[in-house]
């Protein structure tokens, strides 16, 4: 007989509250709350009155069958602190090398829930790294089941790559509260790792990772370590020239021997992101136990993300309808939802962090009044979506001239809608809806 798995119920609290004392009160609101709504989405998030109770996340989906007695509850303390910048000294100047983070903390609060991806990628993601902890925990034996603690995330640029990381680390801390007391995000600057001095490199990489190796030391912290566009300190040594300096070769060599000395901590997880995969070695590859490609938005993801920011739009009075967008599912049920799916049709293609920006854009070039209707603001949105493109496209048939870059690595152009006027895409794309 198949058994249902728990709700996991996720409260963020504030300075204040104590997770030692009973809290009947509190865990009756929630049930109240789950027991009023039928059914509820994946990490759906709400608001309760209790003191110093910031926030409430059901992670898994709701359905109206689901029992509502056997919950599973993470209590975290978000720390309000920013991130600190670890420094090393190199040849009498001060080096930038990484940014520490106390986890949970602020800075990342909300992110997870941000992040639109089809299927269960986000949560396939955290229920590996939740095995591999558990597997390193219970000491499970290396030389027969390969587990290294390691995620390389690759795909074009602006896809969230590097906020899933974190979303990912904060994640890990507040599943693993229980067996953790403190837990630290440590985010490596990989191109700071490359001296002006000849040779230096290699002594950089090993300063800083013995920074991460001390925190590994203390097993009552679990320690997470982001390497953004590891292709920067991992490049295939296959494919250096004879021409370039050794330099690189070292780095790479000891990047590797970094990874494989901290691997023997129970308490540490690597996360790396790539833009170039082809461009990483393929020793470092292979200690990966997972390699995800991580793409732009499907159509699905590009509506899910309209829609749950034209909510944020109208929760904060700059679209004045207060008419709810159904899901994609039931997307033709309104003239407004079927001009919503017009839209991610046509936004297909651009990526994530573009997709972001479009609202903020059709306001400021084509709204320009504090407030308007939903489907006029769609209509703005429509327009901005044709002009990025249109300057997307002007952008790579210059590219030629200016040197601008094409391909992969095109994606960090996006955006450049700013430059030219508004008034004539207003006119050739026609009136608003």
């Amino acid at each position: 007989m198949h058994t249902m798995e728990p709700i996991n119920i996720e409260i963020a609290c504030t300075r204040g509250f104590n997770k030692k004392s009973p809290h009947a009160d509190l865990i009756k609101a929630i049930h109240l709350y789950l027991t009023e709504n039928k059914t509820l989405p994946k990490d759906h998030v709400f608001k309760v009155t209790y003191p110093n109770v910031e926030s409430v996340t059901v992670c898994n989906t709701v359905e109206e069958q689901n029992p509502r007695t056997d919950l599973r509850m993470f209590t975290y303390l978000l720390n309000d602190e920013t991130s600190e910048e670890e420094t090393i000294q190199q040849d009498g100047d001060e080096i930038q090398v990484a940014n520490h983070w106390l986890l949970p903390t602020r800075d990342f609060h909300g992110m997870w829930e941000s992040l639109i991806y089809e299927d269960d990628l986000k949560h396939d993601l955290l229920s590996f790294m939740q095995t591999t902890m558990l597997f390193s925990r219970k000491k499970v034996n290396t030389n027969l089941i390969a587990c290294n603690r390691l995620i390389l995330l690759h795909g074009p640029p602006g896809t969230g790559k590097t906020s899933l990381c974190k979303a990912l680390a904060q994640k890990l801390a507040v599943r693993m509260s229980e067996d953790y007391n403190h837990a630290h995000l440590v985010e490596i600057n990989s191109h700071s790792l490359f001296s002006k001095w000849f040779s230096e490199s290699g002594k950089l990489v090993q300063k800083v990772f013995d920074q991460i190796h001390s925190l590994c030391q203390d097993r009552t912290s679990l320690v997470c370590v982001l390497v953004d566009e590891v292709e920067s300190i991992a490049f295939a040594r296959d494919a250096i020239s004879n021409n370039e300096p050794s330099d690189s070769i070292r780095v790479v060599n000891a990047v590797l021997t970094q990874l494989d000395r901290i691997r023997k901590y129970p308490n540490v997880f690597v996360l790396a992101t790539s833009n170039l995969t082809g461009s990483i070695d393929l020793a470092f590859l292979d200690r990966a136990d997972i390699v995800q490609y991580i793409g732009n938005p499907s159509l699905a993801a590009i509506y899910e993300i309209y829609r749950t920011t034209l909510k944020n739009l109208q929760e904060v009075g700059i679209v004045t309808d207060s008419e709810e967008l159904p899901v994609l599912a039931d997307s033709d049920a309104t003239v407004v939802s079927k001009n919503l799916k017009s839209l991610a049709e046509l936004s297909v293609g651009m990526s994530g962090r573009s997709l972001r920006k479009v609202p903020f854009l059709a306001h400021a070039l084509f709204v320009k009044q504090e407030q308007t209707t939903l489907l006029k603001f769609l209509g703005a949105m429509r327009n901005t979506v044709r002009k990025v493109k249109n300057d997307m496209k002007m952008l790579k048939g210059k590219s030629t001239i200016s040197g601008a870059p094409t391909g992969e690595d095109s994606g960090n152009y996006e955006g450049s809608v700013l430059n030219g006027g508004c008034s004539e895409y207003q006119e050739s794309l026609g009136p608003l809806p």
